[in-house]
C-alpha cells in the first residue's frame, strides 16, 4: 500500500506519499467542492440542453446584429420613450385641471338653473309675444293683438260709409289669416262684395273702390276716436287727392258722404286738382303758382 501510494503521488507529481498528504483537503471541504463540482455539471447540461433549442440554433445560424444599427434604434426609442412620458404627465396634468374646472362649471349650473328656468319661461313668452315662435300660429304680435280688436271696430264703423259710397255693393272686415311667406298676420283687411257673395282682398278693388275704401276707414278711425275720448269730436278732416280716379257718379256719392260730415259741424279739407269739385266746395283755397312764387286766395263757389 505504501508503494501504491507514493506511486500515485509520483504520477500526482508530488515528491513522495508525504507531501501528497500534507495538501490533502479535510473531508468537509472535499464535500463542498464535490457539491460545487455538481452543481456546475447540472448547470452545464441545462445550457447545452437550451443551447440545443431549434430556435436557438436558427438565431445562431443568422448573420451578427449591427451594433449600432441597434444602439441608434435604443437611443430613438428612449427618446420617443421620454417624450410620451413627457405628454402623460402634461395630460394628467391637463385632466386634473379639467376636473376642477368641471367642478366649478356644475356648481355655477346648479346656481344658475333657477335663472335659466326663468329665463327660458320669459323668452318663450317674448316668443309668443313677438310672433316669431312656433307656438303662435298666427305669427301674430301681441300690439297687433291688441290692435285687431280696435281695427274690427275701425272696420264695421267704415263699412258703414262703405255700403253708402258703394251703392250698398261693399263691406270690410277684419282678417287674421297668416300671410305668405314672413309676412305677418293680425291688421288685414279683406272687402266683402255682396254682389258676388265673395270675400277678397282689398287689392282687388279698382282705384275708385280703393279710394272710397280708403275714405271709409279715415272716417270709421275718427268715429271710434271719438268713441274713445269721451265724446270728444274730431272736428276737421283732411282728404289730400284720390278724386281723380272717380267718376262722376262716384264723386257724387262721395260729396254727398262729406257733405253730411259738414252738416255735422265737422270741417271737412279738401286737397285736389279735381276743377268739377268747386261746384261743390262752399269754401275755398286757392293756391296759384306765378313767377314771383305761389299766392294764396279765398274764393267762394262763384268765384271758382
Amino acid at each position: 500500500a505504501e508503494e501504491e501510494l507514493g506511486r500515485a503521488a509520483a504520477a500526482a507529481g508530488f515528491p513522495d506519499s508525504r507531501a501528497a498528504l500534507a495538501v490533502l483537503l479535510p473531508a468537509e471541504e472535499r464535500e463542498r467542492l464535490a457539491g460545487r463540482l455538481e452543481r456546475h455539471r447540472a448547470e452545464s447540461a441545462a445550457v447545452r440542453r437550451e443551447l440545443a433549442l431549434p430556435e436557438l440554433a436558427e438565431a445562431a445560424a443568422r448573420p451578427p446584429v449591427d451594433l449600432a444599427a441597434a444602439a441608434a434604434a435604443l437611443a430613438a426609442a428612449t427618446d420617443r420613450l421620454g417624450r410620451a412620458h413627457a405628454a402623460r404627465a402634461a395630460a394628467v396634468e391637463r385632466c386634473a385641471a379639467l376636473a376642477v374646472i368641471g367642478r366649478q362649471l356644475a356648481a355655477l349650473a346648479a346656481e344658475l338653473g333657477p335663472a335659466l328656468e326663468r329665463f327660458g319661461r320669459i323668452n318663450r313668452l317674448a316668443g309668443v309675444a313677438a310672433g316669431t315662435s312656433t307656438e303662435n300660429r298666427l305669427r301674430m304680435r301681441l300690439e297687433s293683438y291688441v290692435l285687431a280688436a280696435r281695427l274690427e271696430q275701425v272696420a264695421a264703423a267704415a263699412s258703414d260709409r262703405l255700403v253708402r259710397m258703394s251703392g250698398g255693393r261693399y263691406t270690410l272686415v277684419h282678417s287674421d289669416d297668416r300671410g305668405t311667406g314672413n309676412k305677418r298676420s293680425g291688421l288685414a283687411l279683406r272687402v266683402v262684395d255682396a254682389w258676388t257673395g265673395t270675400e277678397r282682398d282689398t287689392a282687388t278693388l279698382s282705384g275708385g273702390e280703393g279710394f272710397f275704401a280708403s275714405l271709409s276707414l279715415a272716417l270709421g278711425l275718427a268715429d271710434v276716436v271719438t268713441d274713445e275720448a269721451g265724446g270728444m269730436p274730431l272736428d276737421t278732416l283732411f282728404i289730400d287727392e284720390g278724386f281723380g280716379t272717380l267718376d262722376e257718379q262716384s264723386l257724387e256719392e262721395v260729396m254727398d258722404v262729406l257733405d253730411g260730415l259738414r252738416e255735422r259741424d265737422r270741417a271737412v279739407g279738401i286737397v285736389s286738382h279735381v276743377a268739377d269739385l268747386r261746384s261743390r266746395i262752399p269754401a275755398q283755397l286757392l293756391v296759384r303758382k306765378g313767377r314771383h312764387g305761389s299766392t294764396l286766395a279765398l274764393a267762394g263757389r262763384e268765384d271758382a
